[in-house]
Order: C-alpha cells, then structure tokens, then sequence
C-alpha cells in the first residue's frame, strides 16, 4: 500500500509535458524530447521503499522517545522528591518498553540507523540514571522500615525476655 502511495506521489509530482508543442516542433524538424520520462521499473518501487522505510525509521524514533519520556518523567519526580504513583509508572513503562521491543523485533534491519543507534544510547543512559536513582529511593525506604521495625518492636517490648547487658545500653 505505501509503495503504491509512493508511486503515485512520484507520477502526480512529474511536470506536465506540453505535447502540442512538441508535435510543432517535431513538425518543423526541431523535435525536443521530454527532459523526464516514467521509469516504470526500478525508481518508483525504490523510492516507495524508501518511503516505508523512513516510516518506519520515524515510528521505532516516536516508541524510543516516547519510554524516554515516561523514564525522564520518573527519573525527575524522584529527584526532585514529588510524590509519585510507582504502579502507575511501572505499568506506562511497561507498555511503552513492550511496544519498543515489538517493533524492534519487527524491524531490527533498523539496528544499523544511525539515528536509531543514537536514540537507543541516550535511552539506555537514561535507563540507567533511573535505575540509579530508583535503587537509592529503595535503599533509603529500606532503610527507613528499618527504623520503624525497630521502634515498634522497641515500643512492644517490656524488657522480661532481654538481657541485663541490653537493658545498661551494653
């Protein structure tokens, strides 16, 4: 269907021959032949592939920068302290990195685009800032259960079952 709709682009693109004129001049013996001609075989089929191929190029950019945008969205929310709906993130990441790898796989005769290389990469670098700061928003509410632990179990205890030495401070 696009190399179709490319072809057909390509025909209504051509100038417009004015072929009266040629006959006249064909006539007077000053024959001019028309300075672009159809080539039905090989240009018009390339180009319709080009033109599938830059579709599909801009579609696997639009996924890439589409989960960029949803991992920078998370990654700045937790920088910046804002309180954020994890399941929400986790369940956009997830549709979005499905759809990557779907037209990934799709398309991996893609791979060798510069541009797509180039987008991967910076996703890749962002993933892992993410993940970066994630594991230490985990260590720190790790550590803060911690602490919340030991208070309650603190709070709950009448001192009968520890030791003298646990109750000097020792």
């Amino acid at each position: 269907m696009q190399a179709q709709e490319g072809a057909a682009a390509l025909v209504m693109e051509q100038p417009v021959v004015d072929t009266e004129a040629m006959t006249t001049a064909a006539v007077l013996g000053d024959a001019l032949l028309p300075v672009l001609l159809p080539n039905v075989g090989g240009e018009v089929a390339s180009d319709g592939a080009d033109a599938a191929r830059s579709d599909e190029v801009r579609g696997l950019l639009a996924a890439i920068r589409r989960l960029e945008s949803i991992v920078e969205e998370e990654t700045v929310a937790l920088a910046t302290g804002q309180k954020i709906d994890f399941d929400e993130f986790s369940a956009r990441k997830s549709r979005s990195m499905l759809e990557f790898v779907r037209l990934m796989r799709a398309r991996m005769h893609l791979g060798g685009e510069v541009e797509i290389t180039e987008e991967i990469q910076r996703l890749r670098e962002k993933l892992e800032r993410n993940r970066s700061i994630l594991e230490m928003h985990y260590d720190a509410v790790r550590e803060v259960a911690t602490i919340i632990v030991k208070a309650i179990k603190d709070a709950e205890s009448d001192g009968t079952y520890t030791g003298r030495a646990a109750q000097d401070g020792r």
